[in-house]
């Protein structure tokens, strides 16, 4: 019996450990458990928030205190990986910025978050969310969620230079600022990028060479009432979210890339 006693103690020791999801901060591995008990963990109610498109109130750490300072030496980058293939790529100025704070939130498996809408499951285990995020303009895009690593990394465009804008166009330079924020968490362009969510608009044809333009600003506004399939993920960007100069923006860098 105490052989027993011993060998269900070390099976349920195991299963709450592996139901513990983890995260990665550059190097070091946090469990849920570890950060929801780190002394300063907060409440944190968002009254707006972009996932949820509701009030929604966190547990959350704030995210500087989980990043190595040092690191901001050498890299301008933090890389935001979900475990769907999204990629966010958040400057690390923004970060820092006076305005806007951002926090790590962290499901708890005791108190588990409601399912995103028109989805089936939660923005957890880990969420980036920002406190006041109107101060700095934060994007939609800049609220990764599911996340399973946080990575220091260069600038997009240092990392990947076929994503410079091929032209001159100021509105085309914009267009590239738009494209890092808005697509790249999810496209890749001409194999530039990580994130695997949808197809490479670059290879092996630039998308506005098999799209027309007013088809390519349906598909950014409401991809489903321009074409679906079972695998679908992109809901679109409304002008809320996505304002129509950016569009226009986008536009004009995804013509310059055609080229």
């Amino acid at each position: 019996m105490r052989v027993f006693a011993v060998l269900m103690a070390l099976a349920v020791s195991s299963w709450s450990f592996a139901a513990s999801p983890t995260l990665t901060v550059d190097q070091k591995t946090y469990s849920a458990e570890e950060l929801l008990s780190r002394s300063d963990a907060v409440s944190i109610t968002v009254p707006d928030d972009v996932s949820y498109r509701r009030s929604m109130t966190y547990r959350a750490v704030p995210l500087l205190a989980l990043l190595p300072k040092s690191k901001g030496d050498h890299y301008d980058t933090l890389e935001a990986k979900a475990n769907d293939g999204f990629v966010a790529q958040i400057p690390l100025e923004l970060l820092s910025r006076a305005g806007a704070i951002p926090y790590l939130a962290v499901e708890d498996s005791a108190h588990p978050w409601p399912t995103l809408p028109n989805e089936k499951k939660s923005a957890g285990p880990f969420y980036v969310i920002w406190d006041h995020p109107q101060r700095s303009d934060i994007r939609a895009e800049q609220w990764p969620f599911a996340l399973v690593s946080l990575t220091f990394a260069e600038s997009p465009v240092h990392r990947w230079p076929q994503l410079a804008s091929h032209t001159a166009d100021p509105l085309a330079a914009a267009g590239q600022k738009v494209f890092v924020t808005y697509c790249l968490p999810c496209h890749q362009l001409s194999g530039a990028g990580v994130g695997k969510v949808g197809p490479d608009l670059g290879k092996p044809m630039p998308v506005l060479q098999y799209i027309t333009e007013p088809g390519l600003r349906a598909i950014v506004r409401n991809p489903a009432g321009v074409r679906t399939w079972p695998e679908q993920h992109m809901t679109g960007f409304g002008t809320k979210t996505l304002p129509d100069k950016d569009l226009d923006a986008l536009v004009a860098y995804l013509k310059g890339m055609a080229k």
